[in-house]
This record gives C-alpha cells, sequence and structure tokens, in this order.
C-alpha cells in the first residue's frame, strides 16, 4: 500500500514456519507502521461524536460516518451498548458469525442480540471507556482488532446469578474481532466474569460450581486436545529457532519465543530478558503487579496449577516500529490437567482448556505493560464440577 497523506504507514510482512515440532506461522497482516490511527492519536477528541471528520484509510462497504477502524471499533460499541441500540448488531455481525467467549463458542448473530439484552439488564447504566485499540489489516483483507475497555456501572437488574445487588462494578475487558465491508465475522471476547461476579458479592468459586455442573461449560473438543500438547510424539520441547529477520525488532518472533520458552520450556528467565524491570501488569480477575517478579509468579502459579501445561499462540499482530515502540495483540490457547497446589486448591486431576489474550507494549525492545486475560471463570467451572472424574488410559478427562 502506498502511503497518503493522513494516513499511516504500514509494512506487510510474510510469516516464515519455525522448522520442527513448531507449528507452522500464518502469513502475517498489514501492520500499521506508525500510530497515526490509534486510541493515543485520538485522545485530544469525543470519540463518541459522530463527526470525525475525513476518513483517514480506505474502508470499502464500511459505513461512511466511520473515518478509521479504531473509529468503527469505539463507537459501534458505544451504540450498542451505551445508546442501547441492540439491534445495530444486525448490521455490523454477520449472520453466521462466530464468537467465543469465556465460557466457549457462539454461532449466529442470534446468540450476539442474546446475550447483549441479559447483560444489559443485568448493567443497564454500564458506561465503557475506550482504553485501547490495537489493530492491524486493511480493506482488501478485512481488518484485526484488539479493544480493550473499562466497564463502569451498577448492578441493577436480575440476571441467571440471583437478584440485583445494586453494587458497583469496575473493571476491564478484552474483544478481539475480524471484520470485513461493516461486518464483524469473528469475535473472541473476554468479559472478566470472575472480576464481575466477585465485585457483585456473588461467591465465584460456587458459581463456577454451579456453572460446571449445568454443562454449560463445554467439554473439551478434538480440536483442544490436540493442537496445543507440549510434548509432541514424545520429544521434549526444544528451544524456539532464531529469527530469521536481517535487521530490526522482529515483533512476531520475540513474542512467539518469549511464550514458548516460558509455558513449553519452562523457562522463567525468558521473562527477565523481554520484560523491562518497571513493568507494568495486569491480569484476569483484575489482578495487578509491578516488576518482573509479578510476571514470573503468575507464569509460576499457573505451571504449579497445571504441570504439564502446553500453550500455543494462536494469533499476534501489532502496530509501530523500532523508534516509537510496538503495541501487540497476542491471542492463545492452552491446555493442561489440575495436579498441582498453585491458583486453585486441592488438585482435581482434570483436563483443562485455557485459552486468553495479552496486549503487550514494547519500548526500546522490552515490554513496559501487560495486559492478560484468560477465561478464569470457565477454568474454575472446569475444574470444580461435581461430575465424577473419568480415567482413560492415557489421560484424565
Amino acid at each position: 500500500m502506498t502511503e497518503r497523506a493522513g494516513q499511516p504507514n504500514f509494512k506487510t510482512l510474510k510469516g516464515e514456519a519455525p522448522q520442527g515440532a513448531f507449528p507452522s506461522v500464518p502469513a502475517r497482516r498489514a501492520m500499521p507502521a506508525d500510530f497515526a490511527i490509534s486510541v493515543k492519536a485520538k485522545r485530544c477528541q469525543d470519540l463518541r461524536a459522530p463527526d470525525q471528520g475525513q476518513r483517514m484509510q480506505p474502508m470499502r462497504g464500511f459505513e461512511d460516518t466511520y473515518v478509521d477502524i479504531v473509529d468503527y471499533i469505539i463507537r459501534i460499541t458505544d451504540r450498542i451498548w451505551e445508546d442501547q441500540d441492540v439491534g445495530y448488531i444486525y448490521d455490523t455481525y454477520r449472520a453466521g458469525c462466530r464468537v467465543y467467549d469465556d465460557h466457549g463458542p457462539n454461532y449466529g448473530v442470534e446468540n450476539v442480540v442474546e446475550g447483549t439484552v441479559q447483560a444489559l439488564h443485568a448493567f443497564p447504566d454500564t458506561r465503557h471507556y475506550a482504553d485501547d485499540v490495537i489493530w492491524a489489516g486493511n480493506e482488501d483483507e478485512g481488518f484485526a482488532t484488539s479493544h480493550r475497555a473499562v466497564n463502569v456501572g451498577y448492578h441493577l437488574g436480575s440476571w441467571r446469578w440471583g437478584p440485583p445487588t445494586r453494587r458497583k462494578i469496575n473493571l476491564w475487558v478484552i474483544a478481539n474481532c475480524l471484520s470485513v465491508e461493516n461486518e464483524i465475522y469473528e469475535e473472541w471476547v473476554l468479559h472478566n466474569t470472575s472480576a464481575r461476579l466477585a465485585q457483585c458479592g456473588i461467591d465465584v468459586r460456587a458459581a463456577a460450581r454451579s456453572f460446571g455442573n449445568e454443562g454449560l461449560s463445554p467439554p473439551l473438543g478434538e480440536r483442544e486436545l490436540t493442537e496445543v500438547e507440549r510434548l509432541r510424539g514424545g520429544r521434549k520441547p526444544e528451544p524456539y529457532p532464531p529469527s530469521t529477520m536481517r535487521s530490526g525488532f522482529d515483533v512476531e518472533h520475540v513474542v512467539r519465543a518469549l511464550f514458548h520458552e516460558t509455558y513449553n520450556r519452562r523457562n522463567l528467565s525468558a521473562i527477565d530478558r523481554i520484560y523491562a524491570s518497571n513493568v507494568r501488569w495486569h491480569g484476569s480477575s483484575n489482578r495487578e503487579g509491578y516488576g518482573r517478579a509479578d510476571v514470573r509468579a503468575m507464569a509460576r502459579a499457573l505451571l504449579a496449577t497445571f504441570p504439564d501445561l502446553g500453550l500455543h499462540v494462536d494469533d499476534v499482530y501489532w502496530m509501530g516500529n523500532d523508534e516509537d515502540g510496538f503495541s501487540v495483540s497476542v491471542r492463545w490457547t492452552a491446555l493442561g490437567t489440575h495436579r498441582g497446589y498453585g491458583l486453585y486448591g486441592a488438585p482435581t486431576g482434570r483436563r483443562v482448556h485455557l485459552w486468553g489474550i495479552s496486549q503487550l507494549y514494547f519500548v526500546g525492545g522490552r515490554i513496559v505493560e501487560d495486559w492478560m486475560l484468560f477465561n478464569e471463570f470457565d477454568v474454575l467451572a472446569q475444574i470444580l464440577r461435581d461430575e465424577p472424574l473419568t480415567l482413560t488410559p492415557d489421560r484424565e478427562s
């Protein structure tokens, strides 16, 4: 793509598949090489105003009112959730859209509408503040967006967990969307459910047990059981191969190597090499940390809870450059057995599927801020359900 005045600079890169036991890396998207289109660039603007100026990038098929993909994501969210124009979902989500949330996969736009109405009934005055939108892509290949928002409001309506508590919620969420020509066709969204329940005064573990017992947490399928196995064919996990990039900062390689070395090789020193000493870390259930020791502590806790944990990075995209830094979205999947005393009490021996989204901010080649959510409530539901544990010759289920 050629550069134009008022439009971001793009770099389109092609990924190379690492050799050996590593999964193939798909061809990379067109990544914005600056922050001309970003929440940061719009800080002085009223992001809800209908007039956002002139269109900043080509967006074939999108409504004329949207000037860029960041504007699109922020204002459709505001219109649906704050204006409560729930029917606008029919205009901005594909009829056969796939949505993966804290509790598993959903299919079809009617599920999106139904879930939105239920949430608005329980929290009708909730405000949604856009914290950041990391994006990549273009009008030809479609856009990928990772939208982090802060939700503030009160629990004023009945929901599946009981009557209104009138308690205040203040939590953050992440939604990763794929869209083309004004329609979202795939979404991965984490609602920080455990934090929401805790702030409403609800016993999170009891709620998770109930959820698991009702069968609302779907059983592990073949995909979850096979794609993220740490040891393939009895081989030990190999070090991640070196970058093939001849110059510059290889963002994708650094991120994939970090996750592999930390969670598959159990090499926690990888955190010290990539994270800044004063990194700020934000985690599921509104956990907060400062410094590398807190990042290591969470990684250790996950590995202690699931000693056979295997993790696969499913998607990586970013915006930025070597001089200004990089904002990176990472979606990942993991599988492990609850065999350790880490995060969730006495081991149950249950096989558990985890998935999460991380937003990483690099300055000078080091991560200075890390926002990480995973499906923690569903993990608890998988662990705590009362259904008897069934043993197979080589795996617990």
